[in-house]
């Protein structure tokens, strides 16, 4: 008798028609958000029907794109300006659709073929690709810069220095980086995912890579989930809410992640000033308004709010909670010093990731007669950069040493469920042997 055979699984249905679905959903959810935290903010009134093409910027830059800012203020004056931040919330949203795109079509399956993997990622970065020649064509704008009444618009008006400013994408750069954020995408989708089909070669990694991918993504969420709800609940108690749904819709894990990083002890540098401001917690406001660089971490946190130590409790509890999902996921015979490095290895990454994606710079200038700020509130700036790699060595200790702690229940409860036979040692486990012929 010939052996039963099992027919091969259909192959996956991912062409260009589920491709173009996938892209399209990410655009949409970023557009949405974009537009949405945008009007809150109160953009929608800006001139000349600039709102649509700023939420193409926001969107730009979300997908780690670049804009060029440019000034004039005719031939007796100066503006200067620069931009350098990332919408989270919005990146966050298109990252997930699009990562759940990627990887429906390839559920229900163990092994996938790297070529197959390469084809399906090759569509969706096509469409990716015309999708970001769009966006940087589309998004620039010139506004006029409103300089009020009195001595400096009578000067204006004399020089012939009415300033504007405005904004162009980079196309090659926002191509060059959208194209390695959908990249950065696929690949934490196919790592993170439990069900998600890897080439046979690659199988062996899945064991002590997948699940600590699996739980810095869930310790990422975890924190935005808990940052939304201290949003919500400021928002219905300290009054102030389309600033707070700005925030929330535009950069709720540009804060979220920064709490991360400042309960694990980490220090950050920064300075706001002008008509830049925090809306939420007001805490980052009062601290980081002064002459100078201030200094940003729990200390100065602390001082100015003793609840501000709530950040390191939840820190502790969260990176606690990941440390055990990441235990129980990981393969049998994983020693707790293992899963120690690996965690603390992953954590290392992450922060790393966070401080790269969480540094702001925004600046605007104008001078006339070589005076600056004649309109008083013609300049301003915003700056925030960590003190990186002692936000990564801190990364990394965390991780091991709560990586550890987490292991230990693991291999309690796969020491309890051991099941002794006469004749061996206790503690040992049986292994059934062959059956009756």
């Amino acid at each position: 008798m010939s052996p039963v055979t099992a027919d091969a699984p259909p192959a996956a249905r991912h062409g260009w028609l589920r491709a173009l679905l996938t892209v399209l959903s990410g655009l949409a959810a970023m557009f949405v958000l974009a537009a949405l935290g945008l009007w809150a903010a109160g953009a929608s009134h800006l001139p000349d029907g600039a709102f649509a093409r700023v939420v193409v910027a926001t969107v730009v830059t979300a997908v780690g794109g670049t804009l060029d800012l440019t000034g004039d203020a005719g031939p007796l004056a100066r503006t200067r300006a620069g931009l350098t931040v990332m919408p989270l919330s919005v990146t966050l949203a298109g990252a997930l659709l699009i990562g759940a795109g990627f990887l429906r079509p390839l559920r229900h399956r163990a092994v996938a073929s790297a070529r197959e993997l390469a084809g399906w990622a090759a569509r969706l970065a096509v469409l990716w690709l015309l999708a970001l020649i769009g966006l940087g064509l589309a998004a620039r704008q010139t506004f006029a810069v409103n300089v009020g009444n009195g001595v400096l618009s009578d000067l204006t008006d004399l020089f012939g220095g009415a300033p504007t400013i405005g904004f162009a994408a980079n196309v090659p750069l926002t191509v060059l980086f959208g194209l390695l954020w959908l990249a950065g995408v696929l690949l934490l989708a196919l790592l993170a995912a439990p069900g998600a089909p890897l080439p046979a070669r690659l199988l062996r990694l899945s064991g002590p890579v997948r699940p600590a991918a699996h739980a810095m993504i869930l310790l990422l969420l975890g924190y935005v989930a808990v940052a939304l709800v201290v949003a919500l609940v400021s928002a219905a108690t300290r009054g102030h809410p389309a600033e707070t749904f700005a925030v929330i819709l535009l950069g709720l894990p540009n804060l979220a992640w920064l709490a991360l990083t400042l309960g694990q002890g980490a220090t950050w540098h920064g300075r706001v000033d002008g008509p830049f401001g925090l809306p939420m917690p007001p805490v980052l406001d009062h601290v980081l308004r002064t002459p100078d660089i201030s200094t940003l971490n729990l200390r100065t946190l602390t001082e100015y709010d003793s609840g501000m130590w709530w950040l390191l409790v939840a820190q502790v509890v969260l990176t606690s909670a990941v440390a055990v999902v990441m235990a129980a996921r990981c393969p049998p015979g994983v020693r707790a010093w293992q899963h120690a490095v690996r965690l603390a290895v992953a954590l290392a990454l992450t922060v790393l990731m966070v401080c790269l994606l969480c540094r702001i710079s925004a600046h605007y200038g104008l001078s006339l007669l070589g005076i600056g700020d004649l309109g008083g509130g013609l300049s301003g700036e915003l700056l925030l950069r960590p003190r990186l790699w002692q936000a990564v060595g801190l990364g990394a200790l965390w991780g091991l040493v709560l990586g550890f702690l987490g292991a230990l229940p693991t291999r309690r409860t796969l020491r309890r469920g051991r099941v002794d036979t006469p004749g061996e040692p206790a503690g040992s486990s049986a292994s059934p042997g062959p059956g009756p012929p």
